[in-house]
C-alpha cells in the first residue's frame, strides 16, 4: 500500500459539518485504533502506511505535511452544491482564490504542495451531503448513513 493520509475537516459542533470526524473515527476503529474525543492537529498513524488527520479548516501549513505522502484523501461535508449525496472526485493542483479570508480548498493546498515542496501526491475528495448544521455534536440520520457508505468507499480506495 502506498503511504496514504486521510484528512477530514469541518466543525464537530455543527452537526453534519463534522461528518469527516465521524468517518475518521469509523476508519480508525476498523484499524483497531480508538480516536481521542478532541482532535489533535498532527497526523495519527493507524498502520505502517496509513495516517489520518482532522482539522477545523485547511491551512497553508498542511502542504508541508502532505508532501511526505504518495496519496491524500480529503473528506468534508457539502450542502447540496453537487447532485450526489456522496461525491468522489480527483483533486488537481490549482490555486483558487476565495472571497472568504479563512477558506482554502484542497486544490489550493495541493498547488502549494507542488510549488513549494515539489511533491504531487495523488489526491481525491470524498464529499458527503450534510442536511443539518445547527450547534449539536451528532449527525443527522441521513448523513450518518452516508458516513457509513463513505467509510466503505474510502476503505476500498485505501486498498487499491
Amino acid at each position: 500500500m502506498k503511504k496514504t493520509l486521510i484528512i477530514g475537516f469541518g466543525n464537530l459542533d455543527r452537526e453534519d459539518d463534522g461528518v469527516a470526524w465521524h468517518i475518521l473515527d469509523r476508519i480508525s476503529r476498523h484499524h483497531n485504533y480508538e480516536l481521542d474525543t478532541s482532535p489533535e492537529e498532527i497526523p495519527i498513524n493507524l498502520t505502517e502506511n496509513l495516517d489520518i488527520l482532522f482539522l477545523m479548516q485547511l491551512m497553508p501549513e498542511l502542504s508541508e505535511i502532505i508532501a511526505a505522502y504518495e496519496r491524500v484523501c480529503f473528506v468534508d461535508a457539502h450542502t447540496g452544491a453537487v447532485p450526489e449525496e456522496l461525491h468522489i472526485s480527483s483533486v488537481d493542483s490549482c490555486f483558487q482564490t476565495s472571497p472568504l479570508t479563512h477558506h482554502m480548498t484542497p486544490e489550493t493546498i495541493m498547488c502549494l504542495c507542488r510549488d513549494i515542496y515539489h511533491a504531487s501526491p495523488e489526491a481525491v475528495l470524498f464529499s458527503v451531503r450534510g442536511y443539518q448544521f445547527e450547534f449539536f455534536p451528532s449527525l443527522s440520520p441521513r448523513t450518518d448513513e452516508l458516513a457509513n457508505l463513505a467509510v466503505k468507499n474510502i476503505q476500498d480506495w485505501i486498498e487499491k
